[in-house]
């Protein structure tokens, strides 16, 4: 069976087949097609919006027609020219409290005409290409004032829904909801409770039903059966009036103070233009994480964005709208109903003028309470508590509830300029506060200081520093992200003294995990220490740096030279936990590497980088020449009784020092990082969003290979990846219990199959024979057999990489033998039954170890390519 396998490794025939998945033709010149994604995503954005449009319009106190106006203008003219190909714009729920205290002060008409001037600033803004500059502001401002917009707005509707008339600040409103309360309007109470109730029970209503049910919008229904409700129990509420079109009032001459009309045009200005930039750049996140993009959606260009809004503002206001932003309700709508260009955005323009045009007397049918309902809840999901976990996370809770009250108290631009000033402070005083604490512990003088080094800290630092005594050890511990200059010049002076009078100095990092060593004899070991520009400053034996996360990180360990430490073994590890993942290197001595058998890890002795060689020696750097010299591999006995790890003498270099080490580093530098999410994780349990099934090979590391971290991955690993058929008689139902406990416990959302270059358990099946001998790995590796057979089947298509053909008979059978497992998975109940229901996914992978590249599994319906996965772009 392996002499067939391989002979049709080597067969040219089966290459010639090998291609790129198929793509649709570009449609040709000069005709305009409108993707079947893009057509029924306007219509679920359009049924949003309408609602919506008319909502805000009246919780601002605008005529109504001005909000279908700023949705019509939004959709064609911002969707036309702003630079986030998927970001609905329209009236906005954030811009509420400023059109309507606008309206209040100076009238619709100049209302309209701030619009304009709002617009016109806007586009000189994006002409200055400052788009990215307005995303410096702090995100707990953002929030808090989104969060205080929120409030206003949901006391606001509050009293539409109890049948009264909302008053022009929160404080009046506030007072005088008691008595609203205590005299309630029945047939708009009704109204308002029916239309929360749908709002709230919609996306609720569970199996298939729901699923196709939720394809119909929650604000459409809601509103929807408010409207047939009260129209056929005949209530008497009021309802939507929208006057002659002949009657709608444009723009005028803006009257008022010059610094009135400034300060709110500044306003409108900033809270468009902000709401804007950050809905494009949340926009792109949605459309990067949406599963199954086959359409290259380009990436938001923000300055482009600041212009196309400004032109819509300039538009809407002209032709008497309302201010113009984008909408993360509508956007997200357009992304998760599949849209691929503006287009979308463009027809759901186009169906709201004909909905403002042709169905005026539907929309008059629809009670003033429905409407005010569904702003109130907007108003209420502005108050996320995700983003109040965040802020809280991040240590800037008084920035958010300073922010939140100013907007509530005494409006958005006075509220924002107070967040700003508060954040300013705050930054002030951590950047101040330092704490430096000396204390002497385990033979050691251990100085520690928490925050930021800067001038203002050096007395403090210096007296701490002048505790520790002549010739003594001391270990400097820098918890903080900057060290000025004059700090800097500091701790280096004396370091360079106290080791002249024959002390050792120990400089920590507990973030980036940089450490330097300065020793009594003078010689020491590469330091790092980052210096006010960035840079890091080293002395002794010269290595390379990377930089990760804005950090300096140590290079990977050279052979020591003679300037090296001499009481410095030359096994020891250098390598810190956190740094990037190729300074993670470890020099041990050819002698004291175990050699295991191919098929227990995966890996196999000789050369080649991409077929599971595995080299001994002292790793080099990047482009030197590798030697491999035949050694004969010995294990380290392993020591009669147990010892403590203190015990173990620093210069051997056995298993139990190499562990106690490990979990030595661990606990100083990676645990006080982990803690607090390690402490959330026990609090709430695993919640993992995915059930990773790999290989137990030793240099597959899942968390490496997919950016997760505690909690996200819930990983099986065997030899060879395999997944036993159900009801077979294998002696061991682990695989099988941890998918069942995945699927139906955890109810991950995917499963991925992960298998890799130069596996040795495939390398085992094709050389295994017949009638051998029966091992625990040869009765384990039967389950491998039915991807032998796959292969040799030359009645099925071959899984093959996209771009080259497999490199050998082993390549070839580790990616038919992720397909093959992938059957395998789909024939458990649990898998088959979340399958059906649309509650699971299935993934397979190809990781190549040499080139350190990964391959997802293309497409379904008998498709076996194995695509690249490409190198995303850095988030800027």
């Amino acid at each position: 069976m392996s002499a067939c396998a391989t002979a049709r490794a080597t067969d040219p025939t089966r290459t010639k087949n090998i291609h790129q998945s198929p793509s649709p033709p570009p449609p040709p010149n000069g005709r305009f097609r409108i993707a079947g994604a893009d057509l029924s995503a306007s219509i679920a954005v359009f049924l949003i919006a309408l609602p919506l449009s008319l909502g805000i319009a009246l919780a601002t106190g605008a005529p109504l027609q001005a909000g279908l106006v700023a949705a019509a203008v939004g959709g064609l003219v911002a969707g036309r020219l702003g630079g986030s190909p998927l970001q609905v714009s329209g009236p906005a729920a954030g811009l509420t409290v400023v059109t309507a205290d606008l309206i209040h002060r100076y009238g619709w008409r100049t209302t309209c005409a701030i619009t304009v001037l709002a617009g016109v600033a806007q586009l000189g803004l994006g002409c200055l290409r400052v788009a990215r500059t307005a995303l410096a502001v702090s995100p707990a401002i953002v929030h808090g004032m989104l969060a205080g917009i929120g409030v206003t707005i949901a006391v606001a509707q509050l009293h539409i829904v109890l049948g009264g008339t909302p008053e022009s600040s929160v404080l009046d409103n506030l007072r005088a909801l008691p008595a609203q309360v205590a005299g309630p309007h029945p047939a708009a109470v009704s109204v308002g409770v029916l239309t929360l109730t749908l709002l709230l029970l919609w996306p609720r209503v569970p199996g298939r039903a729901g699923r196709l049910l939720r394809t119909v919008p929650a604000a459409l229904v809601a509103v929807a059966g408010a409207t047939a409700v009260a129209s056929l129990t005949g209530l008497t509420v009021p309802r939507v009036e929208l006057p002659s079109w002949s009657s709608h009032a444009l723009a005028g001459l803006p009257e008022g103070p010059v610094l009135g009309i400034a300060a709110a045009v500044l306003t409108t200005t900033l809270v468009c233009s902000v709401q804007s930039l950050l809905g494009a750049v949340a926009v792109d996140k949605l459309v990067s994480a949406r599963p199954g993009l086959t359409t290259r959606v380009g990436r938001s260009d923000l300055d482009r964005e600041l212009l196309g809004q400004g032109t819509a503002n300039v538009v809407s206001g002209a032709l008497g709208g309302l201010p113009v932003a984008g909408v993360a309700v509508r956007s997200s709508a357009n992304v998760n109903a599949g849209a691929v260009s503006r287009n979308s955005t463009l027809l759901h323009g186009v169906l709201v003028v004909a909905a403002a045009l042709l169905m005026v007397p539907l929309l008059e049918l629809i009670p003033l309470a429905a409407l005010a309902a569904l702003v109130m809840s907007v108003g209420i999901q502005m108050v996320s508590l995700h983003h109040i976990r965040t802020v809280t996370r991040h240590r800037e809770v008084l920035v958010y509830v300073v922010t939140t009250l100013g907007v509530v108290l005494f409006g958005v631009l006075q509220g924002v300029i107070l967040g700003v000033a508060v954040a300013v402070a705050v930054a002030m005083h951590r950047l101040a506060r330092t704490r430096i604490t000396h204390e002497e512990k385990e033979g050691a003088h251990h100085v520690h200081v928490r925050g930021q080094l800067t001038f203002l800290a050096v007395p403090r630092l210096s007296r701490a520093l002048h505790l520790v005594p002549h010739g003594t050890r001391a270990v400097v511990r820098l918890d903080g992200s900057f060290m000025d200059h004059a700090a800097y010049e500091s701790l280096q002076d004396w370091q360079k003294t106290h080791t002249a009078q024959g002390g050792t100095v120990e400089l920590t990092d507990r973030r980036t995990g940089v450490r330097d060593s300065a020793h009594d004899d003078g010689s020491r070991t590469a330091e790092g220490i980052t210096t006010p520009n960035g840079t890091s400053t080293r002395t002794g034996p010269e290595t390379d740096t990377t930089s990760h996360a804005g950090t300096t990180a140590p290079a990977r360990p050279t052979t020591p030279g003679p300037d090296a430490a001499p009481n410095t073994p030359p096994t020891a590890c250098r390598c810190r936990p956190w740094t990037p993942w190729r300074n993670h290197h470890c020099a041990h001595p050819p002698s004291a590497r175990p050699t295991t058998h191919p098929a227990d890890t995966g890996t196999t002795t000789g050369t080649g980088a991409g077929t599971g060689a595995e080299t001994t020696g002292t790793p080099t750097a990047p482009g030197t020449p590798t030697t491999h010299t035949p050694t004969t591999p010995t294990t380290p006995a392993a020591p009669s009784t147990p010892r403590s790890p203190a015990s173990v003498p620093a210069s051997e270099p056995s298993s139990v020092q190499q562990l106690a080490r490990g979990i030595s580093a661990f606990q100083r530098d990676t645990a006080p990082l982990v803690r607090g999410e390690l402490a959330r994780l026990a609090r709430e349990g695993q919640r993992p969003s995915q059930l990773f099934l790999t290989c137990a090979d030793s240099r597959l590391v899942t968390s490496m290979i997919t950016s997760s971290g505690p909690g996200d991955l819930f990983v099986v690993r065997n030899v060879g990846n395999l997944v036993p058929p159900p009801g077979r008689e294998s002696g061991d139902d682990s695989v099988a219990a941890a998918i069942e406990y995945a699927v139906e416990v955890l109810k991950v959302r995917s499963i991925t199959v992960c298998g890799h270059s130069g596996c040795g358990a495939m390398q085992a099946l094709l050389s295994s024979e017949p009638g051998g001998a029966r091992t625990p790995l040869t009765r384990w590796l039967r389950h491998g057999r039915p991807s032998v057979a796959r292969m040799a089947d030359e009645g099925r298509p071959w899984a093959r990489l996209s771009g080259r053909a497999p490199a050998d008979a082993v390549e070839q059978l580790c990616l038919t033998n992720v397909v093959q497992q992938l059957e395998h998975l789909r024939a458990h109940e649990s898998v088959a039954r979340a399958l059906r229901d649309g509650a699971l996914e299935l993934h397979g992978m190809y990781f190549h170890v040499g080139e350190a590249q990964a391959y997802l599994l293309a497409g379904a319906g008998g498709s076996e390519v194995f695509d690249h996965v490409e190198a995303a772009e850095r988030p800027r």
